[in-house]
């Protein structure tokens, strides 16, 4: 019985790739072949593989170069590679490592061994295709309750382009600003617990009303807090109403405590909702908006270079 997905064995020896399918076709598993690193990557552009076996010296691409181009890659970069070599040496296992390899396997092989860590393996791919699925339906639900505000279509991702791009200008790191893209989505995701008729109110909210919307970021917080794929998004959805000076919501933190994520999503944030149209405002000028956001840097409520490079992002 097939177990779902494939496994693609990349070597240039023949016999190599015979053995590999006489092990684990038994197990369940579909077997693919390629024979050298070039083709592994044309067939897993065009169907992603369970499990990756390769070995280290082919013609052409080596299985060093092949790595680093998968997990360079994010739409590749979670599908597991197994080395398997007969270049064994702390150097070559370094090397590997560095390049991005999950594990090892020293030829000749151990059949035992080859099974399960390929098992194993296989395993933890589905399980992060899962997280990977659940994480797009939650980008999905956050786009659907955007359209429910009549005024702020296209925000989130306007936020995820803002957030970026002034990530990028600041140096963060490739991680932080992939994570900014995804806040820059996900962060308004507990609006789904507020009503049309608050949300698109074309006046002034009364206090109850407030309260209700002030917990947006609690509700989103709490929505995503059982996926582990999400972790790192959950301080940007649960903080992006905080302010330095802790006059804002929901755990009114201060200064240092507010990552500087959330600091750039803040900003961006405040701008948008000042430049779109709302039930209850016009649109601002370019020039206003910036009047805002510069006195409330001088109230210590935003950051200022957050605000400086968001006026060259946005000019």
């Amino acid at each position: 019985m097939r177990t779902g997905g494939y496994i693609l064995v990349v070597d240039d020896e023949a016999f190599m790739r015979r053995f590999m399918r006489t092990v684990l076709e038994p197990m369940g598993y579909e077997v693919r072949e390629a024979a050298t690193g070039a083709e592994a990557l044309a067939m897993i552009d065009r169907e992603r593989p369970e499990v990756v076996l390769l070995d280290i010296l082919m013609p052409g691409l080596d299985g060093h170069e092949v790595t680093r181009r998968l997990k360079d890659d994010p739409r590749t970069r979670l599908i597991p590679i197994i080395i398997v070599t007969a270049l064994d040496t702390l150097p070559d296992r370094i090397r590997g490592i560095e390049s991005g390899v999950d594990d090892y396997l020293a030829k000749p092989v151990n059949v035992l061994e080859l099974r399960a860590r390929v098992r194993s393996l296989a395993r933890l791919k589905r399980y992060m295709d899962d997280l990977e699925h659940a994480s797009t339906v939650m980008k999905s639900v956050a786009l659907t309750v955007e359209q429910r505000d009549h005024c702020t279509g296209g925000h989130c991702r306007r936020l995820a382009y803002y957030a970026s791009s002034v990530a990028e200008r600041l140096g963060l790191e490739d991680d932080s600003i992939a994570l900014l893209k995804m806040a820059g989505v996900l962060h308004d995701l507990g609006k789904i617990a507020v009503s049309d008729t608050i949300l698109n109110k074309p006046g002034p909210l009364v206090e109850d009303e407030l309260d209700i919307i002030r917990r947006h970021p609690l509700v989103g917080d709490d929505l995503v807090r059982p996926m582990r794929s999400l972790d790192r998004v959950r301080p940007l959805i649960r903080h992006h109403h905080e302010r330095l000076d802790g006059s804002g919501y929901p755990d009114g933190l201060k200064g240092q405590d507010i990552p500087v994520e959330v600091r750039v999503l803040t900003v961006v944030d405040v701008y948008d909702a000042l430049a779109s149209q709302r039930p209850y405002k016009r649109a601002f000028p370019k020039s206003t908006c910036f009047e805002i956001l510069r006195d409330g840097v001088n109230r210590n409520w935003w950051d200022k270079d957050v605000v400086g490079v968001l006026e060259e992002v946005v000019k």
